[in-house]
């Protein structure tokens, strides 16, 4: 391993911006202390485990299914 890299070259990433977006959610404290929890077992961070959920979600295009 070198003892310093030069990077003076290097560009960033232009797809970086694009791959998450900050935004407010409320979320209620049971399903915060959920995914905290597996947090807890997976050692994955809870924000990662709601995007994964969510992700799953879109990708299979699950529906709500609301009891009238």
């Amino acid at each position: 391993m070198k003892r310093e890299y030069d990077f003076s070259k290097s560009v960033k990433n232009p797809y970086a911006k694009h791959l998450t977006k900050q935004v407010t959610l409320r979320l209620g404290t049971d399903v915060i202390a959920y995914f905290k929890d597996l947090a807890d077992e997976t050692g994955i961070p809870y924000q990662s485990l709601i995007n994964l959920y969510l992700r799953d979600c879109v990708q299979k295009k699950k529906k709500l299914k609301w009891a009238s």
